[in-house]
C-alpha cells in the first residue's frame, strides 16, 4: 500500500464504505456535528475579537508605560498607533497568501497552521520588553490570526445549510464581540494589580491569555471534517459525500445528500468549462461569465466599509477614549469600556434573530444609518465636553459610543463576514475571501494607525469623518448588493451570471425576482437540474419563468 493510500485510509478509517451508513466525525453527526463545527469556528473568531480589544485599556497602565515609555500618546502618538496597528499588517499578509494556499491546502490545514503561528506570537507579546520585540510579536500574531479569519467564514459557509448559514456566520460575529467583551473585563480585573505597584502582570497576563484560544484550535482542528465543497473542487467526491452524510445526519445514498453533491459537481464542472478553473490573478479583474470582478468588488468593498464605518476607532481605543478624550477617571474609563463590550455582545445577539427574517440588505442599511447618526452625535457631545460643558456632555458622549456599538453589533459585525463567501463562486471563494479579508485588515490598519493622530490634531471632528463615510456606504448597499438570504451558494452563481456586465445594479432586481430552488427529500437532482436549465434558457431569451419550484428549504 502506498503512503498516500495509507494516509487516506487513516484519515477516513472511521467511515464505513456502506452507502447506507450515516457517517460520523468524532462520533458526531447531524445537528451535533454542525454545532461542533460552529463551535470550532467560533473559537477562531473569539481569538479575533479578544485580540482586537485587549490592548486598548493597557496602553495607559503605568506598568505598560514604564516598560514602553516611547509609546505614550503624549510622547509619540504616531508610534503608539503604528505598534498597535502593525498587527493588522501581519493579518493582511497571511490573508493575501490564502489566495493561493486556501485552495491548495484546504480549509482545515490553513486554520491549523494559523493557530500554531498565533500561539507563538501571543507568547512573544507576553514576554516583550522592548518596542521592536513587541512589534515583531504583534506581526507574528497577526499572521496567524489572518489565516484564521480569512478561512473561518469560508469553512462555515461551505459546511452549512442555506437556511441556517446566515445565523451561523452571524453567530461568529457575536463571538467576535464576545471576545472583545472578555478582553475588556480581563483588562479591568488586572487593572487593580497595577494601582500603586506598577505590576507588569497587569498587562502581561491579558496579552498571554489569548494563547488559551489558539491551543484549543491546535488541539482540535485536525479532528474536524474538511469543507465538502473544497473536496469536490479537488475531485474527492466520495469524501465530500461522506462529509455531507455526517453533516446532514443521513445515509450516504440518501436523496438529499446525492442531490447536494450532484448540484455542486454540476456547478463546479460548469465553471471549469467556462475557464474558471486554475484561477490567475488577472481573472480577478475580468467579468467573464461568472462576473468575477463584480462579485469580488462587492466582497472587498464590504470589508472596507466594515472598518471605515468607525468600529475599530472604538474597539481598539475604548478605554483610552473614555479616559483621555472624554476625561473620565481611570477606574470609570475601564469599567465603562468593559460595560461597552458587554452591551456590544448583547446587541450582536439581535442579529441572529433578524438576519434571516429581515435579510442582509435591510440589516446593513439599517445599521449604517444608525452608525452615521451616532458618529454625528459623538462629534457634538465630545466637542461640548472639550469646551467646558461639564460632565453631562461627557456622559452623553459615552452613551453614543454605546449606541454606535449597538447598531454595528446587530448588523455589520456578522453580516460583513457573511456576504463575501455567499456571493463568491466556488472557484473564486478562497481567492475572493482572502482578498476581501486582506482588505479588511489593511483598512483596519489604516483606522487604528490614524486614530491617535486624528484625536491629537482634530479632536472631536474625527467622528465627523466617519459620519460622512457611513452616509456614503448606504447607497452602495441599496443599489448594488443583492439579497442572499435563503439562497444556496450555487443559486448565487445563477443570479450573477444573469446580471448584465455594464449594469451591476440589476443583480438586486434579479435576486428579488428569481424563484428559490430548495432541495427536499422528494426532489431528485434530475428534477432540479431540469428546472435550472429551463430557467437559464428562459433568462437568455428574456422570458424569465418565476414559478417556484419548491418553497420548502433544506
Amino acid at each position: 500500500m502506498s503512503s498516500s493510500s495509507l494516509s487516506k485510509e487513516l484519515q477516513f478509517n472511521h467511515l464505513d464504505l456502506s452507502s447506507s451508513k450515516i457517517h460520523t466525525f468524532m462520533g458526531l453527526s447531524g445537528k451535533r456535528l454542525q454545532y461542533a463545527v460552529s463551535s470550532f469556528a467560533g473559537v477562531g473568531f473569539l481569538l479575533f475579537g479578544y485580540d482586537q480589544g485587549v490592548m486598548g485599556s493597557l496602553l495607559t497602565l503605568p506598568s505598560f508605560e514604564k516598560t514602553f515609555p516611547a509609546m505614550k500618546s503624549s510622547n509619540n502618538a504616531t508610534l503608539q498607533g503604528a505598534v498597535i496597528a502593525i498587527y493588522e499588517i501581519g493579518c493582511m499578509c497571511s490573508a493575501l497568501s490564502t489566495m493561493y494556499l486556501g485552495d491548495k491546502l484546504g480549509r482545515i490545514k490553513i486554520m491549523f497552521m494559523g493557530s500554531i503561528i498565533a500561539t507563538v506570537g501571543g507568547a512573544l507579546q507576553a514576554c516583550a520588553y522592548t518596542v521592536p520585540h513587541l512589534i515583531v510579536a504583534r506581526i507574528i500574531t497577526g499572521i496567524g490570526v489572518g489565516y484564521i479569519t480569512a478561512t473561518v467564514p469560508v469553512y462555515q459557509s461551505e459546511s452549512s445549510h442555506a437556511k441556517s448559514r446566515g445565523k451561523l456566520i452571524m453567530m461568529q460575529g457575536s463571538i467576535v464581540s464576545l471576545g472583545v467583551m472578555v478582553s475588556y473585563w480581563v483588562d479591568f480585573g488586572f487593572y487593580f494589580l497595577d494601582k500603586g505597584k506598577t505590576s507588569e502582570v497587569s498587562w502581561r497576563f491579558p496579552v498571554a491569555f489569548q494563547v488559551l484560544f489558539t491551543v484549543i484550535l491546535v488541539g482540535s482542528a485536525l479532528s474536524f471534517p474538511e469543507s465538502p465543497r473544497w473536496l469536490i473542487k479537488k475531485g474527492r467526491n466520495a469524501e465530500a459525500r461522506q462529509v455531507f452524510s455526517a453533516l446532514y445526519g443521513l445515509p450516504e445514498d440518501h436523496n438529499m445528500v446525492s442531490a447536494q453533491v450532484d448540484e455542486i459537481i454540476y456547478y463546479n464542472e460548469k465553471e471549469k468549462a467556462e475557464g474558471a478553473d486554475n484561477i490567475k490573478l488577472r481573472e480577478i479583474f475580468r467579468q467573464g461569465p461568472n462576473r468575477n470582478f463584480h462579485r469580488i468588488s462587492l466582497a472587498v468593498w464590504g470589508q472596507v466599509f466594515n472598518q471605515f464605518c468607525g468600529i475599530n476607532l472604538i474597539t481598539y481605543y475604548a478605554g483610552t477614549i473614555f479616559e483621555q478624550y472624554i476625561h473620565m477617571s481611570p477606574f470609570n474609563a475601564r469599567i465603562l469600556a468593559a460595560a461597552n463590550g458587554t452591551e456590544y455582545f448583547l446587541a450582536s445577539l439581535l442579529g441572529l434573530i433578524f438576519i434571516e427574517r429581515l435579510g442582509r440588505r435591510f440589516l446593513l442599511i439599517f445599521g449604517t444609518v444608525g452608525q452615521a447618526i451616532a458618529m454625528a452625535c459623538l462629534t457634538a457631545t465630545t466637542w461640548a465636553a472639550d469646551n467646558g460643558s461639564g460632565s453631562k456632555a461627557g456622559i452623553a458622549a459615552a452613551v453614543f459610543l454605546f449606541v454606535f456599538n449597538s447598531f454595528f453589533g446587530v448588523s455589520y459585525l456578522g453580516a460583513s463576514w457573511l456576504i463575501p463567501p455567499e456571493i463568491l463562486s466556488l472557484q473564486m471563494r478562497a481567492t475572493g475571501s482572502a482578498l476581501s479579508t486582506a482588505t479588511n485588515w489593511a483598512s483596519n490598519f489604516t483606522v487604528v494607525m490614524i486614530t491617535p493622530v486624528a484625536f491629537e490634531t482634530i479632536g472631536p471632528y474625527t467622528y465627523t469623518i466617519f459620519a460622512v463615510i457611513n452616509l456614503l456606504i448606504i447607497s452602495v448597499h441599496y443599489f448594488l448588493l443583492p439579497e442572499t438570504a435563503g439562497r444556496s451558494l450555487e443559486e448565487m452563481d445563477d443570479i450573477f451570471s444573469q446580471t448584465p456586465v455594464w449594469k451591476p445594479w440589476k443583480a438586486v432586481q434579479i435576486a428579488r425576482d428569481m424563484p428559490f430552488q430548495h432541495v427536499d427529500d422528494k426532489m431528485t437532482w434530475e428534477e432540479k437540474k431540469a428546472f435550472i436549465e429551463h430557467r437559464e434558457y428562459s433568462s437568455s431569451t428574456g422570458e424569465l419563468d418565476t414559478t417556484e419550484v419548491n418553497s420548502k428549504s433544506v
